[in-house]
């Protein structure tokens, strides 16, 4: 009975499973991004995202105040102060080879000879039987901080400087980008689908061939044609390099699609006397919006979220400068500003959301068409 068209099938746990697997993959890291966007940068150095939401514990090299500070007690010489502006110091020491020997209350000995009693709440009281030098002694101090959270990640990403200038630098690259290659991939993707002529099979057949061929490769070359005809560093060089990168994938997405629409309807267009150029602006391109819809999502992410491309073919001016650009700066040369990554991060996507939200409902119908008859 499990053969049986219809029946449903005794694995279907198996492939909720999975799918409930895959979702997780992709969700889990996206949440712990969301989270450490928020977060402060010392506690993103001492915790994960998931102990976001419990006090953690944070090392710290300190020193006491110095010999401006100290005052004389008999025949003491004792300096006090506070350690922690915030938080519950735990744990402290006076060496490096036993950093935190001692526990909050308790006293420890320091280099010189004295002594040093260092409480919960960061004061500290430190005697010696000499003055101490001007830099006061070091200690090893484990705190810990209640959570912190702050948005001044994204104050500092929204409001760096150039960026709103990167912002329309993107849109300037992204919008013609995306349209130029599916106005181009729409005529092309009609004549390979429904107009004969010699060397049809063969421009299909190189078509499949550009998909599996990286831009990398193509990248100097490219650039050096470029600088030879006079558009190097342009946005025009960028637009025609997108447009040439995206163009495979748009005439094969729509090609597979416009082979799946109702042949009589066309046949029909053409006895009453439609042109091709008819059919196809009158009736190919409407039938067609799912699968122009679909691609205009993959181009726009791509283009959107693009660096290298931008990199090469635009100059690092920041008149064309792009977002990616801009939020690679705010990195620095080590790329150690992690809550900054993770605000840059959901900052770039936000207009790609839109975009996907708005036209997600034609992603799947433009995928599958001519997936089946």
């Amino acid at each position: 009975m499990d053969n049986i068209a219809g029946t449903r099938s005794s694995l279907v746990w198996a492939v909720h499973l999975a799918v409930v697997a895959l979702v997780l993959l992709w969700t889990v890291p996206t949440v712990g991004l969301l989270v450490s966007s928020f977060r402060d940068r010392d506690q993103i150095a001492t915790s994960g995202w998931w102990a976001a939401l419990f006090p953690a514990e944070e090392r710290q090299v300190v020193r006491l105040a110095g010999a401006g500070d100290q005052r004389q007690e008999g025949d003491l010489w004792v300096i006090e102060g506070t350690l922690i502006d915030e938080g519950t110091l735990n744990r402290f020491g006076t060496s490096a080879r036993e950093p935190f020997a001692h526990a909050a209350g308790e006293t420890g000995t320091l280099a010189n000879g004295g002594r040093v009693t260092v409480e919960a709440d960061g004061r500290y009281r430190a005697e010696a039987p000499e003055p101490f030098a001007e830099r006061g002694p070091r200690l090893f101090v484990a705190v810990e901080t209640p959570p912190r959270f702050t948005t001044d990640n994204y104050d500092r990403v929204l409001f760096a400087e150039g960026i709103g200038r990167a912002f329309l630098n993107t849109m300037t690259v992204t919008i013609p980008a995306t349209v130029i290659p599916i106005l181009v991939a729409a005529f092309a993707a009609y004549a390979l689908a429904w107009m004969e002529f010699p060397g049809r099979a063969l421009l299909i057949a190189a078509v499949v061939g550009l998909l599996v061929v990286p831009l990398q490769l193509a990248l100097i070359p490219l650039l050096q044609l470029h600088n030879a005809v006079g558009i190097g560093k342009d946005y025009l060089g960028i637009w025609l390099a997108h447009s040439a990168f995206g163009l495979p994938l748009a005439i094969y997405l729509l090609r597979n699609y416009m082979v799946g629409l109702p042949r009589e309807i066309i046949e029909s267009a053409r006895v009453d006397g439609a042109t091709d150029f008819q059919i196809f602006v009158r009736i190919i391109l409407p039938l067609s919006f799912p699968a122009l819809a679909s691609f205009a999502i993959f181009q726009f992410l791509w283009t959107w979220n693009d660096l290298l491309v931008a990199t090469v073919f635009l100059s690092n001016t920041p008149e064309q400068l792009v977002m990616t650009g801009v939020l690679r700066e705010l990195l620095g040369s080590r790329g150690g500003d992690w809550e900054i990554l993770a605000a840059s991060a959901f900052v770039s996507i936000a207009v790609p959301i839109v975009v996907f939200f708005a036209m997600q409902r034609y992603l799947v119908r433009g995928l599958l068409a001519g997936s089946v008859k």
